[in-house]
C-alpha cells in the first residue's frame, strides 16, 4: 500500500508508506495526485527533474510537493511515477507522467497546497503524514 487516506473533516489528510523516506516522498507526490485525478489512468510518456531544498525533511517535503504542483499548475502534467534521492538537505526527483486530459482524466479534488499543519516525517517506520489544503 502506498498509502492511505486518513479522516479530516475539510482537508485531505493522507500517510505515506515506504521502505525508505525517499519512496515516502515518491508515494506522498503520488497520492497528492491520486487526490486530484485517478493516477491508475496516467502513463508515463513525459519526464521532469525536479529538485528542492530545506532545512529539515519536513519543509524539505513540503517544498518538494508545492514543486510539483507548481508544475501541475503551469504545465498541466500529471505526474504518476516518482524517482526521489535525498542528500542532505536538497531533493532531487525524476517524475514522469502525461498533459492533463480531461477526458482520460477525470478531475477529483483541486489541491492548493501542502501545508504544515499535521506534518510528520517518520523516519523509523518510515513513512511520512501530510494535509493538502484543498
Amino acid at each position: 500500500m502506498r498509502y492511505e487516506r486518513l479522516e479530516h473533516t475539510a482537508d485531505a489528510l493522507i500517510k505515506a508508506h515506504g521502505s525508505t523516506v525517499e519512496e515516502c516522498f515518491g508515494n506522498a507526490a503520488y497520492a497528492m495526485f491520486d487526490q486530484m485525478v485517478d493516477v491508475r489512468k496516467v502513463e508515463t510518456r513525459e519526464g521532469v527533474k525536479v529538485r528542492a531544498k530545506g532545512d529539515d525533511l519536513e519543509e524539505l517535503l513540503v517544498n518538494f510537493l508545492s514543486e510539483l504542483l507548481y508544475i501541475f499548475d503551469t504545465r498541466k502534467l500529471v505526474l504518476s511515477y516518482f524517482e526521489v534521492a535525498i542528500d542532505g538537505n536538497e531533493l532531487t526527483c525524476t517524475a514522469r507522467g502525461e498533459h492533463l486530459d480531461l477526458k482520460k482524466h477525470r478531475p477529483r479534488t483541486e489541491i492548493k497546497a501542502a501545508t504544515y499543519h499535521m506534518l510528520k516525517v517518520d523516519v523509523g517506520e518510515p513513512s511520512v503524514t501530510v494535509l493538502f489544503d484543498i
